[in-house]
This record gives structure tokens, sequence and C-alpha cells, in this order.
């Protein structure tokens, strides 16, 4: 196992604006210092820049000499990145940088995530606008913000902002492969005002929690059946509830809706004769759940420890039956394939954050379709489900599929152009995500 640091790769132009994005914090509506010295580096540079209202920064360089009459080019990507970290990482992605490392030939960031989506399409894009000797028409670098947590960025591009004809999104997947098409969705969130009980007598406080999964993203991941760890979580307490009697005090898990949860934890409170039980319980549930997870989420664990007295009572016996019960019932995972492109999700939907505290219970769930009356479809029985349990629900952040075009004349000239530089053709994908 060999390390390597970012200085020592090439191409260094490439890598060292990555250096950058990852010296600069930048989740999701926090893009601002990077976004500035972005700004900064395109005045040296010589470059036009230009903040639209949005916060979206836009950089240009006029065409070479004899190319103004082509049509121009956009090169697009986006400046925040997801922000995972393992459970008891203390990292704060607000103001502490990331910190990769080059380990058996992957760059990765240990116990947090890398934002490699998108600063490696960044980083392409600005090492593009400085690479001497390129012979290009005008290029514009469309930078947005705020993607990952619902891509308020680029729905408020007014018209007229940008200028180019043809658009290449470097925000993509795997190496050798031209994406030409993408599902669209949207978030649905549930809420629920709960009612508490007062905390019985002669109870004793436990913390059961999920952890070792493998997550991943709720799109590009969604069909490899990992498990989602509030889903799961929800299992365990359901079982605790009716063998144990068990009372639950609050629940969390998942922390981005776009992402598979990877850890939960619930507290719960049990009489303190039946608090003897529940490490077999969960010795029980853990011989269920490895078969099923066996050669994909190996790691699954479940675990229960003694925790603290909560400052408020369990939910009242109504009210915690709503929250299982729904839980349980979302649906969270593939809802069909596609008929048109082989081995491509069309529809899916993922449960991907959950809170229940004193201030009530809310859940995210991200729907995902190539057709967007599907998103709209499955998006509205999840509101029905909801509300059937009581809950306050609603679609949030919709935005459109894109819809695949295999004759776009930009799509035939950049396979042509793959194909004299690497002597092998491009894969073709469409993308659930």
């Amino acid at each position: 196992m060999t390390d390597v640091s970012i200085p020592e790769l090439e191409p260094r132009a490439v890598w060292s604006h990555f250096e950058t994005l990852c010296a600069i914090p930048r989740p999701s509506k926090k893009e601002d210092a990077l976004r500035a010295h972005l700004v900064e580096w395109a005045r040296a540079k010589g470059l036009g820049h230009e903040v639209d209202g949005a916060g979206n920064l836009i950089l240009r360089k006029p065409a070479s000499p004899g190319r103004e009459a082509r049509a121009g080019v956009i090169l697009q990507g986006h400046l925040d990145m997801v922000c995972q970290k393992n459970a008891g990482t203390t990292h704060d992605f607000e103001r502490d940088p990331i910190r990769p490392v080059v380990r058996d030939g992957w760059m990765i960031a240990e116990n947090t995530t890398l934002g490699a989506d998108n600063g490696i399409g960044v980083a392409l894009a600005l090492a593009a606008l400085v690479e001497p000797g390129i012979e290009h028409p005008s290029i514009e670098v469309l930078l947005t913000v705020d993607e990952e947590a619902g891509m308020g960025g680029v729905r408020a591009i007014r018209p007229g902002t940008l200028h180019g004809k043809r658009l290449i999104n470097l925000d993509t997947e795997e190496w050798g492969e031209f994406y030409l098409g993408c599902a669209g969705g949207m978030d649905v969130v549930t809420r629920r005002q709960c009612t508490r009980d007062v905390m019985p007598p002669g109870h004793s406080m436990w913390c059961l929690e999920v952890s070792g999964l493998q997550g991943g993203h709720s799109g590009i991941d969604i069909h490899r059946g990992r498990g989602n760890a509030i889903k799961l979580l929800v299992e365990a307490v359901q079982t605790s509830v009716e063998r144990l009697g068990a009372r639950l005090i609050d629940l969390t898990g998942g922390t981005a809706r776009n992402a598979i949860p990877r850890e939960a934890t619930a507290r719960i409170a049990l009489r303190a004769a039946q608090s003897e039980r529940l490490p077999a319980m969960l010795g029980e549930i853990m011989g269920c759940w490895q078969p099923r997870f066996a050669g994909v989420d190996d790691g699954l664990r479940l675990t229960a420890r003694p925790a603290q007295a909560a400052d408020y009572g369990p939910l009242a016996a109504a009210e915690q039956a709503a929250v299982l019960d729904f839980l349980a019932a979302v649906p969270s995972g593939v809802a069909r394939m596609s008929d048109r492109f082989a081995d491509v999700v069309e529809t899916s939907d993922s449960l991907g954050v959950a809170r229940l505290d004193m201030g009530g219970f809310e859940a995210v769930m991200m729907v995902r379709s190539l057709i967007d009356a599907e998103a709209d479809a499955l998006a509205d029985r999840i509101i029905a489900l909801a509300t059937t349990h009581g809950f306050d629900a609603g679609k949030v952040g919709t935005y459109p599929g894109w819809r695949p075009d295999a004759h776009s004349r930009l799509l035939a000239d950049a396979r042509r152009t793959y194909a004299h530089v690497f002597g092998t053709q491009a894969g073709l994908q469409v993308i659930h995500a």
C-alpha cells in the first residue's frame, strides 16, 4: 500500500486546481469562499468573469484568432460537494479542508467524502481555460452552486446569460464513457408533529445503532442492493417494540438526501426486565440480515449500548406506530428498470434522511426517473402513503430529465475525437442521476 500526494500527480495543471478545491470548504450553499478565490484567479489570468444573482460563476475566454465564427462551447460543472463523514469523525465541512491521498491508484479522503463530484470536472475546465496552444472557439465555463442540495443555482440562470451553443457537462462518472441522458426527479418531504407520553418509571435507555454499510449515491448505486440504514434500523426498532415492549424516544439516520444512508441510530426505553433480552434479540436480527446482504454489505453491524436519559418522554403509542409503520412501508430502491436502455434504472426512490426529535418528525425521499411522468406518479404514491399515516407531505425541487439524443452532432464530434486520441471507441451511457 503506497500513499502519494497530489503535488506528485500529472497533469499538474489539473491537479493543482483540484488541490485548491480540496483546501477551500465548499458545502452546498456555502460556496462563497471558493467562488471569491476563483474570481481573483480569473482576474489574474485576464479572463472575463461574472457572478449572477444566484451565485453561479461564469468565466469567459474569447475565441482564438480565426475561430471567432465557430459556435461557442460551454464547459459546465458545480462548485459544491456532498458532505458526508463516518461516525466519530470530527471533520467540520464548513471550516476544515479535505485531506486527499492517492492509495493503490485511487484518490480517497479517509473518513469523509472526497468532493471529486464535481471537483475534478471544475479542475478540468479551469485547466482548459489556460492551457497553451489550444485553438478554440469562445469558451464559457459555467460553475453552478447548490447543485447537490436541489440544483438551486442552475434553476436561477436567466435566459441570455450564456452565449455558447454547445454545452459539455463535466459532471460524469466513468472514464471512457459519454453520457447522453439522465433521470429527472424531485424530493418528497414528509413531516409530523408528534405527541409524547411521560417517561414511565422503571425503564432504562438504550441506543440502537446500524452501521458499517457502504451507502453510496442514491442514483448511481440504487440498483446494487445495498442496505439502507434507516430502513434496517426501523426493522430492529419494530422488533424490539413487538418482542420487548420498547418505547421509541428519538431516531436519526442519513446525512444527505441524495445518498443511501450508511448509519442510523434510535434511542428506546425498555423495562429493566426486558433489557436482559435485548442482546439475544439483536443477535437473531443480525442472523437474518447477514445472508440478505452477504457480498454486498458484509460490514453491516447492529449494536446496542446504554444511553443517557432523554429530556422528553417516548412517543405516544399512536404516534410511534405511525412513524414506524410509515418508514417501514415507504419504498426505497428500484421501482422499474428501463425498457429502452439495457441495465439502466428507469424509476427509483431513496429514503435519504429521517429525523425524530422533540421538534417532531421529518423524512426526505428522493425520487428519480427517466420519464418525468413516472417520477410524478411515484412521488404521488409516496405522498398518499404519508397522508394515510397522518403526515404532511409534498414535492420539493422538481427538475426534468435529460432526454437522450443519439444523433447529436456534439456527441459525434466527441466520439470521433476520443477515438483519434485514444485509439478506441468511447462507450455511451444513460445515467440514473
